[in-house]
């Protein structure tokens, strides 16, 4: 393919496109950030002229940049910045060495309060109960809120009760709930977002520093190979800032907006509002909760284990947080606006719940093109992705939860028939779903590649093989992090592929993933990624 103008860039080595028209290559060029030309060199070196930049990676390989289609960037990167200290299992293994950093946490902060993230029993095990006893022993003059790991429940002290406004008589939001003790006085737990961002706000501010935290977080996703990260949880407060970092040219990843639902059931915004770096293109919504603290709804209780009494939900079935009423009520109103939806549901009886929902809503208000999305979908049966595809509602599996809790799945929470076939992407394949993998950070850390393994492999911590039938090809799990998610963030035209007219989005890897064993596809490196042609990471001249 000629065109009438040199390329600015000329990448030679082995490319894997995900385009179904040309799906290998061994050259591409590149002219205004977009890819001009892809195919033989012979075909590419036509376009080659005085200033065009040629560079030939030799045995690495080039694809299209990954998507990560749910996470929480804005959010991460003040997580993730000095004002949260980071007690995530990633990152401190053992409980009393959590215990130790909330101590001195609380001791270094003083009266400007302490908030940490990332507790969770179930892996730093032997972690003390959060009471509120024990918070306010630990701080008994000034705030302390520990966010669990799964960002579904958040413990806060008398201190910081009082900071946030809340007191035994302050109502549920919706969607959410405080927890009392048996004579009604606040327990020291918040559960679900709007509970959880009421008690633990005012560590989520955006400060004078957040270009520099965003920057860093973008940093880290460009580090991973990825080029396009959706918000799942994006506050519309937050959009004057962010319009002025992108405008400042601070982004090096692009950004796809959900905001969150509200009990107005309203926003401000346009479907598709934003360009092709910052838009937003959806309305995030809830069913139900995190496995780890026991408020997913499911047809199957949780096993009577330590793990379980420990957490206090042995034998029980979890609950969801909305009515079906509820869940078709808040879609409806944005959906009949042209919004996308996001619903995030885990246990199958939510899903249900959900589907349910749907079937209604795309009764009365019929759309061919509508891309509904249920988010994480631990629990889903094979019936049940069946039933989704013939709505057209697709998928993103939080796959990455057999990495961290393969074991816990099945050992302690739900046995080998429930636990070990969580994250059942082999039956959304069999389904004909275009689903797509995530990591939901900060929940655990964006990392594509990890992901595709454990889908291939289903590797518990312990080396055990998870529910065998659920495994998929490699070429499967990497549409789940290029094309599929391109498509499922309607995004299909511009990334996720490689093909003249799309973004060079390109992330160059030191293996061939369909070329490596399917254990070692979490040890590929990232040598490069590229933004419209513009190394963000890496380098390159030294890629190959």
């Amino acid at each position: 393919m000629r065109t009438d103008v040199d390329a600015d860039l000329v990448l030679y080595g082995d490319i894997v496109t995900m385009h179904e028209d040309a799906p290998r290559a061994n050259a591409l060029a590149v002219t205004g950030g977009r890819i001009t030309a892809v195919g033989e060199r012979t075909e590419i070196d036509s376009l080659i002229g005085e200033g065009t930049r040629v560079v030939d990676v030799g045995t690495a390989c080039v694809l299209p940049g990954f998507i990560e289609p749910h996470g929480h960037p804005l959010e991460e990167a003040i997580v993730l910045g000095p004002a949260v200290v980071d007690i995530r299992p990633v990152t401190i293994a053992d409980a009393d060495t959590v215990v130790a950093t909330v101590i001195d946490t609380v001791a270094a902060r003083g009266a400007a309060g302490a908030s940490l993230n990332g507790w969770d029993p179930l892996l730093q095990t032997g972690l003390p109960e959060p009471t509120l006893e024990w918070l306010d022993m630990i701080a008994p003059d000034h705030p302390l809120v520990i966010m669990h790991n799964s960002g579904h429940v958040a413990y806060f002290n008398s201190a910081a009760a009082a900071l946030a406004g809340i007191t035994r008589d302050t109502p549920d939001p919706i969607g959410g709930s405080y927890g009392h003790d048996s004579s009604g006085e606040l327990d020291g737990a918040a559960y679900e977002t709007p509970a959880v961002f009421a008690v633990a706000g005012h560590a989520m501010t955006i400060g004078s520093d957040y270009p520099q935290l965003l920057a860093a977080e973008c940093a880290r996703l460009n580090a991973a190979g990825i080029t396009t990260v959706a918000e799942m949880s994006f506050d519309p407060r937050m959009r004057p800032a962010l319009k002025a970092i992108a405008d400042a040219g601070g982004l090096t990843t692009r950004f796809r907006l959900y905001e969150m639902s509200t009990p107005e059931r309203a926003t401000d915004a346009a479907p598709g509002e934003g360009d092709d770096l910052v838009k937003q293109i959806g309305i995030k919504v809830w069913s139900d909760g995190s496995p780890w603290v026991g408020n997913v709804a499911t047809s199957f209780p949780y096993l009577d284990t330590a793990a379980t009494r420990g957490l206090g939900i042995a034998c029980t079935h979890g609950h969801a947080n909305y009515t079906g009423e509820q869940i078709h009520d808040i879609s409806a109103a944005y959906f009949e606006q042209g919004w996308q939806i996001a619903c995030h549901a885990h246990g199958d009886n939510a899903i249900t719940m959900v589907l349910d929902a749907w079937e209604q809503l795309l009764q009365e208000f019929p759309r061919s093109d509508h891309r509904l999305r249920l988010e994480h979908v631990g629990a889903m049966r094979a019936d049940q992705f069946r039933r989704a595809a013939q709505l057209g509602v697709t998928v993103s599996i939080f796959i990455d939860h057999l990495h961290y809790w393969g074991d816990v799945l099945v050992d302690d929470l739900f046995g080998p028939e429930h636990g070990g076939a969580w994250a059942a992407a082999g039956s959304a394949l069999s389904a004909g779903q275009r689903f797509t993998f995530h990591n939901d950070g900060p929940v655990t850390p964006a990392n594509p590649l990890r992901n595709m393994q454990d889908a291939v492999t289903r590797l518990s911590p312990s080396g055990q093989v998870r529910a065998p039938e659920e495994r998929i090809p490699v070429d499967a799990a990497l549409r789940a992090h290029t094309v599929n998610a391109a498509w499922q963030l309607f995004s299909e035209e511009s990334i996720g592929a490689i093909f003249p007219g799309a973004y060079a989005d390109l992330v160059v890897l030191s293996a061939n993933p369909l070329d490596v064993a399917p254990t070692d596809l979490a040890d590929i490196e990232v040598r490069a990624t590229v933004l419209e042609g513009r190394t963000v990471y890496g380098d390159l001249n030294t890629a190959g």
